[in-house]
Order: C-alpha cells, then structure tokens, then sequence
C-alpha cells in the first residue's frame, strides 16, 4: 500500500526558509511524478510543484523563484525548499504521487507569520 508522510513544517517569520520532507512507500517511486500541493483555510487545495521521473520540473507561478522541488530516488523521498516565505504561503502541505490519485499523506502545516 502506498504511504505518503510530510514533514518539516512550522512557524517562519516573512522572509524565512523551511525544508519539507515526503517520505514514501509502496511504490516504484523512481517512476513516478511526485507533486507538493497545498491547502490555505477557506481556500481549494493548489498544486505548488511538480517533478517528473525525468526531473523535468513545474512550479505555480506564485512560488516560482522561490520554492525548489528535489526528489532522492534512492530514499523514495521528495523535498520542497521553501525560500523568501510570505504570510500567503501559510497553508497546510501535501506531497502526491500522481500515479495515485486519490492517496494523501497527513500533511504538515506551513505558518508564515511575525
């Protein structure tokens, strides 16, 4: 069964950088594209970033320059830098395997905030 678990959230004051980790298992994830999205209160869920089994990468254009997407395949592990945070970046965190569709980790909140 494929298992998804997000780390390294936190509170970061505007301007500060954090480092999300999605360890995962059950799936040949060297294969497959991974994806960070992320859910604000009152707000859809929105794809931030996307790498592809090639590494070719996408990034919503309200964190591209800032956010990089990075993935180990030899640690099945996908990572988000999150650089120059702004308050609208406070949101919960979620890492996706797109090959897998309806399957989500816990999450780990992201609060930007001085």
């Amino acid at each position: 069964q494929v298992q998804l678990v997000e780390s390294g959230g936190g509170l970061v004051q505007p301007g500060g950088s954090l480092r999300l980790s999605c360890a995962t298992s059950g799936s040949i994830f060297s294969a497959n594209t991974m994806e960070w999205y992320r859910q604000a209160p009152g707000k859809q869920r929105e794809l931030v970033a996307r790498m592809a089994s090639s590494f070719g990468t996408y990034y919503a254009n309200s964190v591209k320059g800032r956010f990089t997407i990075s993935r180990d395949n030899a640690k099945n592990t996908v990572y988000l830098e999150m650089n120059s945070l702004k308050p609208e970046d406070t949101a919960v965190y979620y890492c996706h395997d797109r090959r897998y569709p309806n399957i989500w980790g816990q999450g780990t909140q992201v609060t930007v905030s001085s």
